[in-house]
């Protein structure tokens, strides 16, 4: 009776949940994260649907894949349906109160996550799951909204709400502005890999020329902050993660903060409505709103 369940007519369900997460997030190791397996079974998965379809879905280097335009042709259907998939045994399995997010992690970590008891004391009858969100991303299968910071492009989008204006500006401690300060690019730069082009963002925002020096890198933007709170340099670092340290004087701006093209936001999944999202979206509005106006650049 179900014999034709297992017809070869459609490819392994794992190769598509493979290359579908390998497009979304744009590189195989995140994929592997997000699917729990090795980078390399996802690497062997794409190959395989590739295999059966007859078609190459990647092109370019290894560092530098791209999507063929076969592959830009098939990701659309399969994000959509995987989407109602996760969307579908999401509700079977909740009550409606249920609210899965994905969060980037330094905004999760130096600006969310603080204030997230507030949130639960005001409304108690909402389960809050967080995830971890890629740095690139701007999904994630499962999640009914991610919380990241958005490029202006996107703010338009009607299922993108942004609660707070993005400022970007290099912090360091007071004693290391107080050592350099005639001059103080000139401390030891402070760098994060997950958003490799913040320096050069703000020095085009600043419109200044960054002169060629040494970076220390750190794997995420929290870091680097935790890094600058610690004295050991100057990083670029977006206001409203670093507004508390700074009215608490652990840290300066001493060239200010420049408005970027930018802005926190919720970007709500398609077909992912629903009170608890709805009454979410209200309190980070709220939130964002007492977000003081940072100091100007100079």
């Amino acid at each position: 009776m179900f014999d034709n369940l297992t017809s070869t007519s459609l490819p392994s369900l794992n190769a598509l949940r493979a290359f579908e997460a390998m497009a979304r997030t744009g590189r195989a190791t995140l994929a592997a994260e997000e699917l729990n397996v090795t980078h390399s079974a996802v690497s062997r998965q794409v190959k395989a649907l590739e295999a059966s379809l007859g078609v190459r879905l990647f092109q370019g280097p290894k560092h530098r894949l791209a999507l063929t335009p076969a592959g830009q042709a098939l990701l659309p259907a399969l994000s959509h349906a995987f989407d109602e998939i996760a969307s579908a045994v999401r509700h079977l399995k909740s009550d409606g109160e249920d609210l899965h997010l994905a969060v980037n992690a330094s905004v999760s970590v130096k600006w969310l996550i603080p204030r997230l008891g507030d949130f639960a004391e005001r409304h108690p009858e909402i389960r809050l799951h967080l995830e971890e969100l890629p740095s690139q991303a701007t999904s994630h299968r499962g999640a009914q909204a991610v919380v990241r910071i958005a490029q202006a492009a996107r703010l338009a989008d009607p299922l993108v709400t942004p609660f707070i204006q993005n400022y970007t500006g290099p912090v360091m401690t007071p004693a290391l502005a107080e050592r350099f300060a005639a001059v103080p690019l000139s401390a030891p730069r402070l760098a994060a890999q997950s958003h490799p082009q913040g320096w050069a963002i703000w020095a085009e925002l600043a419109g200044i020329e960054l002169a060629p020096a040494p970076e220390q890198p750190f794997a995420h933007v929290h870091y680097a902050l935790d890094a600058a709170l610690a004295g050991l340099g100057v990083a670029i670092i977006s206001w409203p993660l670093v507004a508390e340290e700074i009215a608490e004087g652990r840290l300066v701006a001493p060239l200010g903060f420049r408005r970027a093209e930018s802005a926190f936001a919720l970007l709500a999944a398609p077909g992912s409505e629903s009170r608890a999202l709805t009454v979410f979206r209200r309190w980070l509005i709220e939130q964002g709103a007492r977000t003081a106006a940072p100091p100007p650049g100079h």
